[in-house]
């Protein structure tokens, strides 16, 4: 599944291959990333991009992140693990 709707956002979302191939790197499956885009934490880096993230109890490398773009879908570029929010600088 590279492609879904997001109840959240009202639209559809693009998985990237770049974000699939994250996703197989690190552990990470299409059942978390859903799970990301729809009840994650936001956190704008400007109008269009943001970061979605949560943390998985049974995992040690959190935070799980989604990096995402809003364009006419939700576009996932990339999937990471070991997240840390920091503040944007201006």
């Amino acid at each position: 599944m590279n492609e879904w709707y997001s109840k959240r956002f009202k639209q559809q979302v693009i998985l990237t291959d770049h974000a699939q191939a994250r996703m197989a790197e690190r552990g990470i499956n299409i059942q978390m990333v859903v799970d990301i885009i729809e009840t994650g934490e936001k956190k704008f880096k400007n109008e269009r991009s943001l970061w979605l993230s949560k943390g998985y109890p049974d995992r040690d490398d959190n935070l799980i992140c989604a990096a995402v773009v809003l364009e006419d879908a939700i576009v996932i570029k990339t999937v990471m693990h070991k997240w840390k929010l920091e503040e944007i600088k201006s």
